[in-house]
Formats: C-alpha cells, sequence, structure tokens
C-alpha cells in the first residue's frame, strides 16, 4: 500500500510541489534543485547568489523563484528556458515577504519595516508601489479566481482595507474598518465575501462583500485573547473560527450566526466518540482483532513496527499541558484548523492538547473521531482529492486517517529522518515528507487505498 523513496537533501523545509503535479523543487543552501516527480531525477540545477530561505512556485508551473531576505534579493528561474534568468534586487529598501501574484507573472515584494509592496512585473518589467501595508499575521489576500487582492492598511493609527484589479493594480476601493489592531484577513473561496479579524485582545470578526459593505460582525465573548485561527470550507458556506478559549465557533454563510461550537476538553467524555490511540505496540499482530471499530475493519491494516493504533472506550484523559499564565504568548487555544477538501470534516487541533487531532463532522456538527498520540502533532493536511488526512508527529512515522481508519506507518529510512512536516501531491496519491534537513517522497497506491479504507471490501 505504501512506498518511499530514497533521502534527498532540502534545507529548512525547502521543498514544494509544482501546481501541475509534474515536478517537485527543493532548496539545498544556495542551490535550487527541480526533479521529475515521476522518476526523481534532477532535470535542473540553479545555483543562487547566496542562501534561499523562501522557494514559490508560479501558478502555471513555469516559473519558480528563490527569495533571499537577508541580501533583499529574488532570482526567478524559467523551467521552458533554463538560460533565462530574473534577478530583483530590492537594495536599501531590504525584504521581508515575496510571493507571486495568481496570474504568475507579478511578484510582491514587501519591504523591511513594511513600508510599501513593490509589484514587479516579468512581462513588461514595469514597477508598481503599493504604501502603508500592515505587518501583521496576514495581510493580504487574493481571491481564488486571482482577479482581486485585498490589503490591511495602517495609516494614523487606524485599520483600513484597499481592494486591487490584479489586471492593472489599480486600486478598486478603500475603507476603515472597525478594529484596534486587526489581525489579518481572508477571501471566502467563492470570492464574495472578505474575513477580517482583530488581534488576540479583542475577539472581533468582520465580514465586508466585495463592494466593501459590512456585511456581519461577530464577537463571541468580551475578555481578553479572542480569535487565535480561522479558515472557509471549500463550499465558502461555513466559516470556522478557533478561539484561544479552546473552542471553535462555526458560521454559517445566510445569517452569520454561530450554528455549532466544539469543545476540547480534556477528557473525552462520550461512549459513542471513536478515539484512535497510539500505544506501544506488541510483536505479535493478530489480524483477526484489528483495533479498528466492529463495523470499519480493514483486513490488512498498516502498522508501525513499534506502535500502533487502538480504539479505546470512552472516557479516555489526554495527554494535556498546564500553560504557564505569567509568560507572554502561552501556548492555548484552537491555532490549527483544515476542512477536508469535499466539505465533510474538519480537523483542529488545541494547543494545550498538542498530542490530540479532532475530526468533526460538518454535516452533522458533531465530533466524529479523536485521535491521540505518544507526542506532539507537528503538522496535517487533507489530501486534495479525497477525505482522508496526514499527519507527522516528528518521529519516524507518518499517519493516515480516513472515515474508514488509521494506519501509522514506519518510514523504512537508515539514519535519522524525523518528520516534522509534510505535503501532498496536487493529483496523486503522494505526499513529500519533510525534516529538517531532508525530504522523501511517500506513494500511496490508489486501487490498494481503496482496499484498505473501504470496510465494504476489507
Amino acid at each position: 500500500m505504501v512506498n518511499f523513496s530514497e533521502l534527498f537533501k532540502a534545507s529548512n523545509h525547502l521543498c514544494k510541489f509544482s501546481p501541475d503535479g509534474k515536478y517537485v523543487a527543493s532548496g539545498v543552501q544556495y542551490r535550487l534543485v527541480i526533479r521529475d516527480v515521476s522518476t526523481l531525477q534532477i532535470l535542473q540545477l540553479f545555483t543562487c547568489l547566496d542562501q534561499i530561505q523562501h522557494i514559490e512556485w508560479s501558478s502555471d508551473s513555469l516559473f519558480i523563484f528563490c527569495a533571499m531576505y537577508k541580501r533583499g534579493i529574488v532570482q526567478v528561474w524559467s523551467l521552458e528556458q533554463p538560460e533565462w534568468h530574473c534577478k530583483i534586487d530590492e537594495g536599501s529598501a531590504g525584504l521581508v515577504a515575496s510571493s507571486w501574484s495568481p496570474d504568475g507573472r507579478h511578484i510582491l515584494n514587501t519591504t523591511e519595516f513594511h513600508l510599501r509592496i513593490t509589484v514587479w512585473s516579468l512581462c513588461t518589467k514595469s514597477v508598481s508601489y503599493i504604501k502603508y501595508p500592515k505587518a501583521c499575521q496576514q495581510g493580504l489576500a487574493f481571491t481564488k479566481d486571482g482577479r482581486y487582492l485585498a490589503l490591511v492598511e495602517r495609516r494614523d493609527c487606524k485599520d483600513y482595507v484597499s481592494l486591487f484589479v490584479c489586471s492593472d493594480w489599480q486600486l478598486l476601493r478603500h475603507f476603515e474598518i472597525d478594529t484596534q489592531d486587526a489581525a489579518g484577513i481572508d477571501w471566502a473561496p467563492n470570492g464574495c465575501v472578505l474575513a477580517v479579524w482583530d488581534s488576540c485582545l479583542e475577539y472581533k470578526v468582520l465580514l465586508f462583500s466585495l463592494d466593501g459593505r459590512l456585511l456581519s460582525t461577530y464577537s463571541a465573548y468580551e475578555w481578553s485573547l479572542g480569535v487565535k485561527s480561522l479558515t472557509w470550507s471549500p463550499s465558502s458556506q461555513f466559516l470556522a473560527i478557533g478561539s484561544y478559549d479552546g473552542k471553535v465557533r462555526i458560521l454559517n454563510h445566510v445569517t452569520w450566526a454561530k450554528i455549532a461550537e466544539f469543545d476540547h476538553p480534556v477528557n473525552v467524555a462520550d461512549p459513542k466518540t471513536v478515539v484512535y490511540k497510539e500505544v506501544e505496540k506488541t510483536p505479535a499482530v493478530d489480524l483477526e482483532k484489528l483495533t479498528f471499530p466492529p463495523s470499519k475493519r480493514m483486513a490488512n491494516a498498516l502498522f508501525s513496527r513499534k506502535t500502533k493504533y487502538e480504539v479505546v472506550q470512552a472516557p479516555v484523559p489526554l495527554h494535556h499541558v498546564k500553560p504557564p499564565t505569567d509568560r507572554a504568548n502561552p501556548r492555548i487555544g484552537v491555532a490549527t484548523l483544515a476542512f477536508s477538501s469535499d466539505n465533510s470534516f474538519l480537523a483542529t487541533k488545541n494547543d494545550n492538547l498538542p498530542n490530540t487531532v479532532w475530526i468533526w463532522d460538518v454535516q452533522k456538527m458533531k465530533l466524529y473521531g479523536v485521535l491521540e498520540h505518544l507526542g506532539p502533532v507537528q503538522d496535517f493536511h487533507w489530501d486534495p482529492k479525497q477525505p482522508r488526512l496526514a499527519l507527522c508527529t516528528g518521529n519516524t512515522k507518518v499517519y493516515l486517517w480516513s472515515a474508514a481508519g488509521c494506519a501509522s506507518v514506519q518510514i523504512p529510512m537508515e539514519g535519522d529522518f524525523k518528520v516534522t512536516s509534510l505535503c501532498w501531491h496536487p493529483s496523486e496519491d503522494s505526499l513529500v515528507l519533510l525534516s529538517k534537513d531532508n525530504f522523501c517522497l511517500c506513494y500511496l497506491e490508489r486501487e490498494e487505498a481503496t482496499k484498505q479504507l473501504d470496510p465494504k471490501r476489507s
């Protein structure tokens, strides 16, 4: 069911699939390596002027840039014409962030101290400037169709949002927002609604239409430490808000009222909840006694050599960390939210329950399952094609969950390869697994995966 490639070098998690899925790029110190996904053979090797700190593909996979923030330089490379190259030097203005525009022909550079955003055109070599960008968590956002850019600005100690037309970077609308210290913005996938949230000290979420009208304001409570995370469902029907009080609140797209509230207690009490708990594995495994719910057993489940998932009955105490309340940035609240691509599940993680991932049924708006691990969860992502979750905990395993069950898969690598982040291929059944200095590809065979995770075929 699962195969792995050999290990390859990648510095500081610099490894990304191209949007079309044909290539995988990795940064190794000051070199950019482009490989063919199917063969993993090196297609191009580019040498940069300094150590690479960020890489990003253009939307059409024809270009890739390497950002060297310390030098204030971005180098752009072409896959169709390897001899062509482009260097963007911000000079004394410095550089703190770089990103592609959705058309894949413009690069947006944010200068030091957020003095301005410079828009560089690869086609016309023209330069546009956007002033007053605010230094915040997520200060700019493009609509999914790439037509508009929303930007948070700070002028005269007040927050504003400016909307730009991406075809010519002209200002479309500019309006003030009622926030103390806006922390970020995010468009709904359909591009009709813009969510703006305030700093952690003020619980406030504002929802604006494309023409700048305020549609709704949401606040769950008055006391300090408010919104910690926010994400839209792929259908744009739901807005999930993770809060510092350890709860997720779901707003609907019609009235923008709360329709559900998900808690993350330190004990799972409901006996109907399926709790998958990672435990040390005994040497012998009896396939007739698989630890999946009876209606969802798998005839050939994958286990790691040392650990496995067991289904345990509630009540189940979960590993939790009591955060120090006398220190800044306490590890509390829901920091990670992710909807499955088909809109059926929501995965969440509460920071003071670091080993646990919660799976919620979006259609029924209730808890579906809980995954409890031996170590803290480092990263998790949904398969872009089906409701299947992959996660890692900083060890030599990758974990897979679907509605049919769980698997803990040992990575057969020599040396100290500990997976701290991962990324799905855009269209195939494969993953990039990343440690600090290396990466490998994990291949899931489609037919076998279907057999494994479909109880009717087991």
